[in-house]
């Protein structure tokens, strides 16, 4: 059975950096899982993908020496279930901002004895070069959860969310949390209320074993990321690639469009 090299790395301690697929098809897949990140989230939450497009991506990033990750739409048994069997690597559950929310993905992703997850299913097992029962018996040991903090109630409760068994990663989703503070949605600002939120799960998540991840702009945030110590690094996207380096190239040759497309 392969073992996922990204979970590896963040109980490790090691950093790993990815990217989301905001857009997702399989040839973007096949595409973004050769430029070097070492995964790549399926965008369900904010996207038009269906479950079978997404389940066609898992197996061609997994092929490509890259991790499948897919983010839900929202934390339930069936979105968790449905990535999960159709081959990817792990979860991303978007607003999780109570203990018992952060037990829920828990028993959903992970069998018995850490979970109650239903045993069922081909996809899974293919996707991680093995038969059914040997990935029943390692899953627990593969599959990556990473809860999303994004809301001033996730950044009040971190301890009692982070404290709970099986969580690999926390990671923050910037604009969301911006916005639930009545702040203008951004991956970056100096607002101390947002800072000082970053600090809190930062500190919660190494008390507790848990990886600190963290969506940015570009490499220069990346960079300035990792050497604050988060170690489960987004950035931008597919889509946020493609409209910068088409902007960067259509401003240098004079032409019209007035850049206002918002960047993910």
């Amino acid at each position: 059975m392969k073992t996922n090299s990204v979970r590896a790395k963040l109980r490790a301690g090691e950093s790993s950096v990815g990217t989301w697929l905001a857009l997702p098809d399989p040839i973007f897949a096949k595409l973004m899982s050769s430029t070097g990140f070492e995964w790549l989230t399926v965008e369900l939450e904010h996207s038009h993908a269906t479950i079978e497009t997404a389940a066609l991506c898992f197996p061609i990033i997994a092929a490509s020496g890259c991790v499948p990750l897919a983010r839900v739409p929202y934390n339930s048994v069936e979105n968790i279930k449905r990535v999960l069997d159709t081959g990817a690597w792990g979860i991303v559950v978007p607003m999780v901002n109570s203990r018992a929310e952060a037990e829920a993905v828990v028993k959903a992703a992970r069998y018995r004895p850490l979970g109650e997850r239903s045993v069922g299913g081909q996809l899974h097992a293919a996707n991680f070069a093995t038969d059914a029962g040997t990935y029943y018996a390692k899953a627990n040991d593969e599959i990556l959860i990473v809860l999303m903090a994004e809301h001033v109630d996730a950044i009040e409760n971190i301890d009692d969310i982070l404290s709970v068994p099986g969580i690999d990663a926390v990671f923050i989703g910037p604009n969301d949390l911006h916005a639930s503070m009545d702040l203008a949605p951004a991956f970056d600002s100096e607002d101390p209320t947002f800072n000082a939120a970053l600090k809190k799960v930062y500190a919660s998540a190494v008390a507790h074993g848990v990886a600190p991840g963290i969506h940015v702009a570009n490499a220069a945030q990346a960079k300035r990321r990792l050497d604050e110590g988060w170690k489960m690094i987004a950035v931008a996207s597919e889509v946020g690639f493609m409209l910068d380096k088409a902007g960067e190239i259509t401003k240098s040759l004079g032409l019209g469009g007035n850049g206002t497309l918002a960047k993910y």
